[in-house]
């Protein structure tokens, strides 16, 4: 199990991450965020989109917040303005961080219970591994997204959590 201290500093290396990506994509064109790069979401700008409408749908199960107007068929192009997707990244990452620092160990010892629409069913899982879930479908998109900006000649920051105090400044 997980301890609420590991999840707000997850929520925090979340923020610190999307920032560092958010900056580099902004030195490319729109045309270079939304060229077909081969992820599985095939760009950048797509990418991004995914990324934030599956932490508006994590945030609408595991708190109040309200769940995405778009079906997960429609999370790679949940915002389609530059501006209004980074807009809305910085609130969620702002979100996501508010309730982190409320969360407790209590709470995370609980289970979660959820209707999947992927999965055509109700779902019960602890709430530490959905919560663990969560923070490492983060790292893996911007796992890919932080290779194809790479590739695009933008240039991210690291991305190592052992150095964020050191880099998030």
């Amino acid at each position: 199990m997980i301890r609420s201290t590991f999840v707000q500093t997850m929520a925090r290396y979340n923020r610190w991450q999307n920032a560092s990506l958010y900056a580099a994509a902004d030195s490319l064109s729109d045309e270079a965020r939304r060229k077909n790069r081969g992820a599985f979401f095939k760009s950048i700008h797509a990418s991004l989109n995914h990324l934030l409408w599956a932490d508006h749908m994590w945030l609408s199960r595991i708190s109040d917040a309200p769940r995405p107007s778009a079906p997960l068929s429609e999370s790679a192009s949940y915002r389609d303005d530059w501006d209004g997707l980074k807009r809305d990244r910085l609130a969620c990452d702002e979100r996501l961080i508010a309730w982190a620092d409320a969360v407790t160990d209590d709470w995370l010892a609980g289970d979660l219970i959820w209707r999947s629409s992927l999965m055509q069913s109700d779902m019960i899982k602890p709430k530490w591994l959905v919560v663990s879930h969560i923070f490492n479908h983060q790292t893996h998109h911007r796992g890919q997204i932080h290779a194809m900006l790479t590739a695009a000649g933008a240039k991210p920051q690291d991305t190592d959590l052992i150095l964020m105090e050191q880099l998030a400044t």
